[in-house]
């Protein structure tokens, strides 16, 4: 336990260290009269493309799953009182018919669970009741859709960093037994593209964590108001009824 403790606390030190060596160079970079992505290319050339581009790969692939979500949630959300109450007055002022046609012209997942209940009203409230909690959980799962391939990336971003990282200080120890030498002008640079592989995957892993977490809180936004609306619903067909 105690070595790998000391061994943990010796790669924190070292990742921390490799953070202010490449904000330094960053900065001189700067100065010099390069813009920020021209350094961002250079360290990623200089991290290998064998261990770098399967890292992007994940980071490009999860923005792409998360853009689509975030772009499907936006669209799905409604204004659910308003809905509701024009709901209501359609059913109550033309019937059932033009209620529906109002849920099939409204997007959203709210609109479908009422046209789904209105459309099981002729066969009595346990139907209807029976109708909204299995289209809700459909809803749901549209909803979730995708999610899990942005949580793969995730886990995966880093780990595939970290296995770069591990490769390329093995390849500095091999430099060292060749060398006979322990130096540090002889394993700097091993070393040094192999953080970089652990600094690409921790970047991708923390850019794809915060959009998962927004999509998240978006999806429970909208089953609560979900479950609310599937509530007014069942009120409003009982009362249309007697």
């Amino acid at each position: 336990m105690k070595k790998n403790f000391m061994f943990l606390a010796v790669a924190a030190l070292g990742t921390v260290n490799a953070f202010a060596q490449e904000a330094a160079a960053a900065a001189e970079t700067e100065l010099a009269g390069d813009t920020m992505h021209q350094v961002l290319m250079q360290k990623f050339l200089e991290g290998g493309w064998a261990w770098m581009m399967p890292v992007l790969v994940c980071l490009v692939i999860g923005l792409a799953v998360a853009i689509e979500r975030m772009l499907y949630l936006s669209f799905s959300n409604i204004n659910t009182k308003k809905f509701i109450t024009k709901f209501e007055e359609t059913l109550n002022n033309e019937g059932v018919e033009a209620a529906k046609d109002l849920c099939r012209n409204t997007k959203g997942p709210v609109a479908s669970i009422y046209y789904q209940g209105l459309d099981r009203l002729d066969q009595g409230m346990d139907a209807v009741e029976k109708a909204v909690v299995s289209y809700g959980s459909v809803q749901t799962g549209q909803m979730e859709s995708g999610l899990s391939w942005i949580g793969l990336f995730i886990a995966l971003a880093p780990m595939l960093g970290f296995m770069g990282t591990v490769v390329g200080m093995i390849e500095a120890f091999d430099q060292i037994q060749a060398a006979g030498d322990i130096s540090p002008t002889v394993v700097a640079g091993g070393i040094k593209v192999a953080l970089l592989t652990t600094l690409m995957g921790l970047i991708a892993a923390v850019i794809l964590q915060l959009f998962y977490n927004y999509i998240i809180s978006k999806i429970d936004n909208l089953v609560n108001a979900m479950e609310d609306a599937s509530i007014t619903l069942v009120d409003i067909l009982t009362a249309y009824k007697k």
